[in-house]
């Protein structure tokens, strides 16, 4: 029986999968680990590449395919496909340095159940390999870029919620549910991971259409979990919303992207309109995915 199950959700990112997999193969002074992909609905090369893995015999690894696409439905068949008393979380697109596994295992060995995260370091390519640095920690108290958490408080509280059907947020309404019944949260230094993001990879338009699902999905936590500590977390407060419909307006979002896409504008305006873009792309969309879940809700309860 392994002591941690290694979880990884992918859907159409063979590529970056392989590597991912290769850093897991290299590691050292790690307990008995076993690796599952959960194949969440790919049309690439994603089964070859685990199949190709599996071959080598390096590590145990498996896979479980799961059609719909769901990140929450994928990691929660991660959890029940597991034998390790510990569960880590990692995507699909990072490259673990080889004593990733075990400081997670040694983070765990303070005393009582724990969530354990370590830095996420953003690079532009395989080829950087930066050492964390203060402005890599993260308060998150759950990120499934990079955390563990023993299995059994996984399943005490019922694992992701699977309403959460868009990119973001699921992650954190579950750390939420973990800390109200009691565990502690762990932020271990030497368990970092370099996170993969190639400047061409991260288009405008795959960028802005996380952002839009990701609003939405932060109405979704809001509406589950109207704490002040969701609220903040998300956005979801007035000064915010106010702050960002003043800087830009839903009538200037067609012009921030024209400014974003256009290679003749110098980098600097160019990166400032498109942060501005995302903003207030996010938050015109929180504004009314909130009013939408408010009348749901308000629904719910007249119908209960």
């Amino acid at each position: 029986m392994s002591t941690l199950s290694v979880v990884i959700a992918t859907k159409d990112r063979a590529a970056f999968l392989e590597h991912a997999l290769a850093s897991l193969e290299a590691q050292t002074g790690a307990p008995t680990f076993e690796t599952i992909v959960v194949d969440n609905g790919s049309s690439d090369a994603t089964p070859e590449v685990v199949r190709a893995t599996q071959a080598r015999g390096r590590m145990a690894t498996s896979l479980v395919s799961l059609a719909r696409p769901n990140r929450a439905a994928a990691r929660n068949a991660g959890i029940a496909a597991a034998g390790g008393e510990l569960i880590a979380f990692v995507d699909d697109d990072v490259v673990l340095p080889p004593h990733f596994l075990a400081a997670h295992a040694v983070a765990h060995t303070a005393g009582g159940a724990a969530v354990v995260t370590g830095p996420i370091l953003n690079v532009p390519s395989y080829e950087a390999r930066p050492k964390p640095a203060w402005h890599n920690y993260s308060g998150a108290f759950l990120c499934t870029c990079n955390a563990s958490a023993p299995r059994a408080s996984l399943l005490a509280v019922g694992g992701f919620d699977e309403s959460f059907d868009l990119y973001g947020w699921e992650d954190t309404e579950l750390g939420l549910r973990l800390r109200h019944c009691g565990l502690r949260h762990t932020f271990a230094w030497n368990a970092y991971v370099w996170h993969i993001k190639p400047p061409q990879s991260e288009t405008i338009e795959l960028v802005l259409g996380k952002t839009v699902e990701r609003a939405r999905m932060a109405a979704r936590l809001v509406r589950k979990a109207p704490s002040w500590r969701s609220k903040l977390a998300t956005g979801a407060y007035g000064l915010n919303l106010v702050r960002s419909t003043l800087l830009a307006p839903p009538w200037s979002l067609a012009a921030y992207r024209r400014l974003a896409a256009n290679a003749g504008v110098p980098g600097l305006l160019r990166a400032v309109a498109r942060a501005q873009l995302l903003d207030g792309s996010y938050t015109a969309t929180l504004r009314q995915a909130l009013t939408e879940e408010r009348r749901e809700n308000d629904v719910a309860e007249r119908t209960s």
